[in-house]
């Protein structure tokens, strides 16, 4: 009787130990040991504007990758840049994109922002009435005109970057109307208030919507420009590492999304974006705008060389300070841990040596 009961004892502990090993090999995990479910999720505080080139945040959110890297996160809508940022400065969120000549100029005053991943590239243009079209082709024709921007735009920036190479002062030679929005800007183009205006995606699909024309997209004047850097108070990246460093895999796991799944990607940015899904499509996928996580150093540095060179901003201090790449490239490392073989992942370690170190 004893070495029955034995036997079954022992084949109940058996089989409690198999069913155990089955059910903790599928579960998923927020870091590379760690299941989710068991690791206490910490909030976090997102903003963002309008637009497609937010695409890494919609997606994040709507396939549940922040959850599941152990993020509560909240979204928050602005309008422009500076209203996100001043958000950020006062502790309201822990982390947007909002640009990057905003970030750079805030850090030219003394923010302390620390900027740890990407958001977006390029994807800004000038737009104007059909039959100006041909008279801002070159960017002498823009002597003499009133041209609408966004307050601390990035395509603004590139755009006056533009001029001043060109030998054009656009302190003196063009008359520059700073507004609150992209909408405001179409605005302003269409009743003749001004001549011309710098918008972004999809904002240039929603103007030749409207019977506006594209002039020039914004790589024309400064090729492969950086927009919409990852910024958040350099204290809290500090504090927080553990929380930056899952949001960063979460965007990186939606940028892989993103690029394999065009038509669903689609769906979430309308969820954001209210916008024509064609038009909308066209935006996100046309290869005008790139939305990647990298911080891409390199160009950041690029771009703060160009402000100074302008103007736009002092650049007394070391700008590689303010740049952290550590967090999105330890993100990308744990993913690569997790998924060796995926393409996505090996291309953007490629991308991560090329830009960044």
């Amino acid at each position: 009787m004893f070495k029955k009961t034995s036997l079954l004892v022992s084949l109940v502990l058996i089989f409690s130990l198999l069913i155990a090993g089955c059910s903790s090999s599928s579960v998923k995990t927020s870091d590379n040991n760690t299941p989710a479910a068991a690791v206490e999720k910490i909030k976090f505080n997102v903003g963002y504007l309008p637009a497609v080139g937010h695409v890494l945040y919609f997606v994040a959110q709507e396939k549940g990758f922040f959850a599941e890297e152990g993020l509560d996160v909240e979204l928050f809508q602005f309008t422009n840049s500076g209203e996100g940022l001043n958000a950020i400065k006062s502790g309201k969120l822990d982390a947007g994109s909002f640009g990057t000549a905003a970030p750079l100029t805030f850090i030219d005053k003394g923010t302390p922002f620390v900027i740890f991943g990407g958001m977006q590239s390029e994807g800004h243009a000038v737009v104007t009435k059909p039959e100006n079209v041909d008279k801002f082709k070159t960017l002498q024709g823009f002597v003499g005109t009133k041209v609408a921007t966004v307050r601390l735009a990035t395509g603004d920036a590139v755009w006056r970057h533009a001029l001043s190479k060109a030998g054009i002062d656009w302190k003196t030679q063009v008359t520059v109307q700073e507004l609150d929005s992209p909408a405001a800007v179409l605005e302003a183009v269409k009743k003749g208030s001004a001549d011309a205006g710098l918008v972004w995606v999809p904002f240039t699909e929603m103007a030749e919507q409207q019977g506006l024309k594209i002039v020039d997209w914004s790589s024309q004047y400064l090729n492969s420009h950086v927009c919409c850097r990852l910024v958040g108070l350099a204290d809290n990246v500090k504090n927080n590492k553990e929380g930056f460093t899952r949001f960063s895999r979460a965007l990186i796991r939606a940028y892989d999304f993103y690029l394999n799944n065009q038509d669903e990607t689609v769906e979430i940015i309308n969820k954001y974006v209210k916008l024509d899904k064609t038009l909308l499509k066209q935006a996100a996928y046309s290869g005008h705008i790139h939305s990647i996580p990298d911080p891409d150093r390199k160009r950041v540095v690029a771009f703060w060389e160009a402000m100074k060179a302008i103007g736009y901003l002092k650049g007394e201090q070391n700008i590689n300070q303010f740049i952290n790449t550590d967090i999105y490239h330890e993100a990308l490392e744990q993913l690569r841990g997790r998924y060796p073989q995926n393409p996505i992942y090996i291309q953007l370690e490629k991308d991560y040596k090329a830009n960044d170190l």
